[in-house]
C-alpha cells in the first residue's frame, strides 16, 4: 500500500517541479540566448510568449486527451513531449528550434498540471487526498526556486543556457519511470482488480467504507458532453461557476502585481538594490515553498474551504495595508523596449537575473511576457538595478520611491508594507495557490472532470495575462495605491463568493462529493 502512496507522491511533486523550473528558467536563459543568438526585443518576447501560447493551447485540447485517453496515458505523453522539446531548446540553433521547443514544453506542462492533479486525486483515498494534490504544488514553487539557483550559478558559464534547458529532463524522466508502476487512475474501473489487497485504502475502488459504483464510472464518459458543463442538470453549471470564480478570484486579487512590486518594498526598508533583488525573488520563494507546506498538511484537517476563506481574509487586510502606506509611491512608466543598453549597466550578469517578477504565482506563475528591464530607481538618485525579464510587454518601469512611507517615522511604515507583503505572500500560497486545482480537481464529475479541468485552466491563463498586461495601465489610471485597495476589495468578494458557494470537500470520497454537488443527497 505504502508503495502506491509512495509513487503518488513522487508523480504530483515531480509534475510541479517541472512546471515551476519551465516557468522560472527563462529569465536567465534569455540573458545568454540575447547575447548569442543577438534577439532583438521583439524576439525576446516571442521566445517567452511561446510557452504561454503552449499552455493555452494544451487548456483548449486538453480535457479531450485527458478524459479519452486516461490519466496516467496523457502524463507519459507529456513527459516525451518535455523530453523532445527541452531536446530541441538544447540543440537549437536558430529562434525557430527555441520557439517550437518552448511551445512544446509549455503544452506538456499545461497537459501535465491538469492530468496530475486530476490523476492523484483519483488514485488515493479521501483522508489523504488534499496533501497529495497540494504537494503538485509545493513542487511548483520548489521548481521556481531551483530555476532561479541555477539561473545563478549557470550566469557566467558559456552556454550555460542548454544547461538550464537541459535539466528539465531529470525530474521528467523520473516521473516517466514511477507512473510505469502505478496502475491506470479509478477512472478505468476495469483495469483494476478489486481483489487486490495491496493497494487496500489508497485506490478508492478497493477501499470498502468509500466503494464507488463501477457502473456509474463507467458511464460517466457517455453521460456528460461538454456543453453539460452549462446546463443546470446535476447542478452542473453551479459547479462550473465555483471552479470559473475560484481561478479568475485567484488572478484578479493581484498576486503577480504585488510580487512585481517587491524588490521596491525590500529597497525601502534599507536593503541594497541587489540585495533587494535578490530578496524579492528567493526570499519570497522560500516564504511560499514553507507556507505551501503548511497548507500541504492543512488541507485534510482544516478543509479546504476554511483555508480558501482565511487566506483571502489575510490577503485583503495585508493588500489593502500596502495601498494605505504606499500613498508616497510615484510610478514612471515609459514604454520601451531597449534591453541591451540596460544589460551593459554596471552590473554583474548575475544582478539581472534575479527577477522578482517570475515568482509570481504559486501555481500558474505568469510567465514573463517580455524581457524588457526594469528599474527601480530611488528617491536618492542611488545607483538603479536591472531587472529582467519583466511580464509586461513594451514596458520599462521607473518607479521613484521617495521611502515608501513617511521619512520621519523611521522606515516602521516600510516594515509595515514588507510585513504586509510577507504576510500576503504567504497567504496566497495557504489559500488559493494549491486549493483551487484541488477544489478543481475534486468538484466535477468523473468523466467529464478532465474537459471541466481544462476549460477553467484556459480561464486562469487569460487572466494571468490580462492581470500582468494591464497593470501598468491601471496604475496609470488609478495610482498604486488605489490599485492595491482595488484588490484588497476583489479578495473580500472572494470570501464571500467562497463562502455561499462552495462546500466542505474534505474526507469526503470523490463519489459523495459528486452525489453531494449535483443534490441527489
Amino acid at each position: 500500500g505504502g508503495t502506491v502512496l509512495f509513487l503518488s507522491s513522487t508523480v504530483s511533486v515531480l509534475g510541479g517541479l517541472v512546471f515551476g523550473y519551465e516557468l522560472g528558467i527563462i529569465s536567465g536563459a534569455l540573458l545568454q540566448l540575447q547575447k548569442e543568438f543577438h534577439l532583438s526585443c521583439f524576439q525576446q518576447e516571442a521566445a517567452v510568449s511561446a510557452l504561454l501560447f503552449g499552455a493555452l493551447s494544451a487548456s483548449l485540447i486538453g480535457g479531450v486527451l485527458i478524459d479519452s485517453y486516461d490519466r496516467r496515458n496523457s502524463i507519459l505523453f507529456s513527459n516525451l513531449l518535455v523530453l523532445g522539446g527541452s531536446l530541441t531548446l538544447v540543440f537549437s540553433g536558430s529562434l525557430v528550434s527555441l520557439v517550437v521547443g518552448r511551445i512544446t514544453v509549455g503544452f506538456a506542462m499545461s497537459i501535465s498540471s491538469m492530468s496530475c492533479c486530476i490523476f492523484v486525486s483519483e488514485m488515493v483515498n479521501s483522508q489523504r487526498r488534499g496533501m497529495l494534490v497540494s504537494l503538485y504544488e509545493a513542487g511548483v514553487t520548489v521548481g521556481i526556486l531551483t530555476a532561479y539557483s541555477l539561473n545563478y550559478v549557470f550566469a557566467d558559464t558559456k552556454g550555460g543556457w542548454k544547461y538550464m534547458f537541459g535539466l528539465a529532463i531529470v525530474p521528467s524522466l523520473i516521473q516517466f519511470i514511477c507512473i510505469l508502476f502505478l496502475p491506470p487512475s479509478s477512472v478505468t474501473p476495469k483495469s483494476v482488480k478489486v481483489d487486490e489487497p495491496a493497494h487496500s485504502g489508497l485506490m478508492q475502488l478497493t477501499n470498502v467504507e468509500e466503494s464507488e459504483d463501477p457502473v456509474t464510472l463507467v458511464d460517466t464518459g457517455e453521460q456528460y458532453s461538454f456543453l453539460d458543463l452549462f446546463q443546470t442538470k446535476d447542478n452542473m453549471r453551479t459547479r462550473t461557476l465555483i471552479g470559473l470564480g475560484l481561478v479568475l478570484f485567484q488572478q484578479f486579487t493581484g498576486q503577480p502585481n504585488v510580487l512585481f512590486y517587491a524588490s521596491t518594498i525590500f529597497h525601502s526598508v534599507g536593503f541594497q538594490s541587489t540585495a533587494s533583488a535578490v530578496l524579492a525573488s528567493v526570499g519570497l520563494g522560500i516564504v511560499k515553498v514553507v507556507a505551501t507546506l503548511v497548507a500541504m498538511s492543512c488541507a485534510d484537517r482544516v478543509g479546504r474551504r476554511a483555508l480558501l476563506i482565511g487566506g483571502c481574509i489575510v490577503m485583503s487586510v495585508s493588500v489593502t495595508t500596502i495601498g494605505l502606506l504606499s500613498q508616497h509611491a510615484l510610478l514612471h512608466v515609459k514604454k520601451t523596449c531597449d534591453t541591451a543598453d540596460h544589460f551593459k549597466s554596471n552590473l554583474s550578469s548575475k544582478t539581472s537575473l534575479s527577477d522578482p517578477t517570475s515568482l509570481n504565482s504559486s501555481f500558474y506563475p505568469t510567465v514573463n511576457l517580455s524581457i524588457n528591464s526594469f528599474k527601480w530607481v530611488s528617491s536618492d538618485g542611488s545607483q538603479p538595478h536591472a531587472m529582467s525579464p519583466v511580464a509586461l510587454l513594451e514596458a520599462q518601469v521607473e518607479p521613484v520611491t521617495p521611502k515608501l512611507g513617511i521619512a520621519g517615522a523611521h522606515g516602521v511604515l516600510n516594515w509595515i508594507t514588507l510585513l504586509s507583503m510577507m504576510a500576503f505572500v504567504s497567504a496566497y500560497s495557504v489559500g488559493f495557490g494549491p486549493m483551487t486545482w484541488l477544489v478543481l480537481s475534486e468538484i466535477f464529475p468523473a468523466g467529464l472532470r478532465g474537459r471541466a479541468f481544462a476549460f477553467t485552466n484556459c480561464f486562469n491563463w487569460a487572466a494571468n495575462l490580462i492581470v500582468t498586461l494591464t497593470f501598468l495601465d491601471v496604475i496609470d489610471t488609478l495610482s498604486l495605491s488605489w490599485t492595491f485597495l482595488l484588490y484588497g476589495a476583489i479578495a473580500v468578494a472572494a470570501v464571500v463568493f467562497i463562502y455561499l458557494l462552495l462546500p466542505e470537500t474534505k474526507g469526503k470520497s470523490l463519489e459523495e462529493i459528486d452525489k453531494e454537488l449535483s443534490g441527489r443527497r
